[in-house]
């Protein structure tokens, strides 16, 4: 069975760049743009990892973690950022956060970092 991945990010280019790299690695991608979509997701699916952005309209990415993790959702996240060595603080008290990722990132990297965390 494949494994299912939840990309969260506002920017569509985004979003698609990564559904498109992970569906080539072999894994199920589902995507969402905005917190309450992540969140509906979360609730209704089983996913492996989160790959999430930090700074969504409305709601954060760690709030985001936090609002699952309240209702015992417990998915794995990698975080992304442009602002990543700030928010590397913040990622240490979200146990669910396996990796910061800055943005701009190499694509090469985010898969050995995805294969990393999910094989």
């Amino acid at each position: 069975m494949k494994k299912h991945i939840l990309v969260v990010d506002d920017q569509p280019g985004i979003r698609f760049l990564l559904e498109e790299v992970l569906t080539n690695e072999g894994y199920q991608v589902t995507t969402a743009n905005t917190g309450q979509e992540a969140l509906d997701h979360g609730y209704s699916c089983t996913f492996d990892l989160m790959i999430l952005d930090y700074k969504l309209p409305i709601m954060d990415g760690l709030q985001i973690l936090h609002q699952l993790k309240k209702e015992n959702i417990l998915i794995p996240a990698i975080l992304m950022s442009g602002l990543a060595e700030e928010l590397m603080q913040e990622a240490d008290s979200c146990s669910l956060i396996k990796h910061v990722l800055a943005k701009p990132f190499n694509i090469v990297d985010v898969c050995k970092i995805v294969n990393d965390i999910v094989r």
